[in-house]
């Protein structure tokens, strides 16, 4: 029995000197690939990316520093964890978010905005979930099980950024839409989602990143005011009405149990000199409570030495001065309230990081974005760094006009 071959699709193409040539379907397909490639490699901020994978590449390091620590610590009679238990883990989670950062860096703008706000609907759907179905450790329930640990805060983030960057924008159109009011609802209503887990070291990165953005979209003097009381009133509130922030801050100011742990932290940090004691040479390391987590910045300081955690702010302030830059002749509202809002969340969950490493800050249990151990929130950080690669995406070659901010506040 014979069979018909099915005919192959054939495209014919114009060369530069003006002769035809045919090739196949499967042929201009790849080669339209490509070109997306390119131009996706043409428009990406490159100088940021790399300052990106600097980050990541220093995070697998300080993983394999600590790793060890936290393996003895966290092992049991019935089960011995290796002393490369988490590197090893850690890079498996670091490939997904490497993988989910790309995709979400060839998004163009329009879709990243679109998929941003999807993502943060579906993780205020979960963490409404939370409380009532959520895994509990020490006392929190902050991850829903799905298979997996999924920790809705840590993808709320970008999408809560970008959200508020595409509700403040609305002013442009209309300057008579109470964006203002808008926001202050959407954050109440993650404020309260959060403290129900009990999760205030989020909250106020999340009110953190509405100021920003409240105040870059031309929130006015009288209202800034307003805010930064309104903020003094929560952080008393918390004190007085919520327990684990008075612990916190009374042992971070008087000596107790979480102070002990911050000062462990510097001295950990400050044992290493300005060189270190070398990879996997560090003593102090062993008796931080979370070495490859909220203390990694002081294994960092104890193997590889001051000039490393340097190294470490000195990236972070370039991240953040780079973004900067780019928005510097930015003509879209948009987009400069969604690149600084993504920008102010990642630095500024590593600037408290740090601070709490250097007896600076009470504890809050914040990770050190890039560079700590984590699953779902190292995808979610990647994540959010694609969401800032699509967002800072331009042509090269258009020219743009300056967004007047001032004209905004006039309005």
């Amino acid at each position: 029995m014979s069979t018909t071959p099915t005919p192959t699709r054939l495209v014919t193409t114009t060369m530069p000197d003006g002769g035809v040539r045919v090739v196949g379907h499967g042929a201009r397909f790849r080669r339209s690939r490509r070109s997306e490639l390119l131009i996706w490699w043409r428009e990406i901020d490159r100088v940021l990316l790399t300052l990106i994978l600097s980050l990541v590449t220093i995070g697998c390091i300080a993983v394999a520093a600590a790793s060890p620590a936290s393996a003895h610590r966290l092992s049991t009679s019935s089960k011995s964890l290796g002393d490369l238990y988490f590197f090893w883990i850690h890079l498996r989670w670091v490939a997904v978010g490497l993988v989910a950062m790309f995709f979400a860096s060839v998004l163009p703008k329009e879709a990243a905005r679109r998929g941003a706000i999807l993502l943060a609907g579906a993780m205020v759907v979960a963490l409404v979930l939370v409380p009532l179905v959520g895994s509990e450790v020490k006392g929190a329930k902050r991850w829903l099980w799905i298979g997996f640990s999924l920790q809705p805060s840590e993808f709320l983030k970008p999408g809560f950024a970008i959200a508020l960057a595409w509700i403040l924008s609305w002013r442009v159109r209309d300057p008579n839409i109470p964006v203002i009011p808008i926001t202050v609802a959407i954050m109440g209503l993650v404020g309260v989602l959060l403290m129900a887990q009990p999760d205030f070291g989020s909250t106020m990165l999340f009110g953190g990143v509405w100021f920003v953005l409240a105040l870059l979209s031309g929130l006015s003097i009288n209202k800034i005011l307003y805010s930064m009381g309104g903020l003094v009133l929560v952080v008393i509130a918390a004190y007085f009405f919520y327990p684990n922030a008075t612990h916190r801050i009374d042992n971070f100011i008087s000596g107790g149990s979480e102070f002990d742990q911050v000062d462990l932290a510097m001295r950990t940090l400050m044992n290493g000199g300005w060189s270190g004691t070398g990879l996997w040479l560090g003593s102090r390391k062993n008796a931080l409570p979370e070495a490859h987590t909220d203390y990694i910045f002081s294994v960092v300081g104890e193997e590889f030495g001051l000039i490393a955690c340097a190294v470490i702010v000195t990236i972070y302030c370039a991240i953040a001065l780079r973004v900067l830059m780019r928005l510097l002749d930015e003509d879209d509202l948009f987009t400069i309230l969604a690149a600084a809002g993504l920008t102010a969340q990642l630095v500024g969950q590593a600037f408290i990081n740090i601070l709490v490493n250097l007896q600076l800050f009470p504890s809050k249990g914040m990770t050190l974005p890039l560079i700590s151990y984590g699953g779902s929130s190292t995808i979610a950080l990647l994540m959010g760094v694609g969401l800032l690669l699509a967002i800072t995406r331009r042509n090269p070659y258009l020219s743009r006009e300056k967004f007047d901010v001032t004209e905004l506040v006039r309005r």
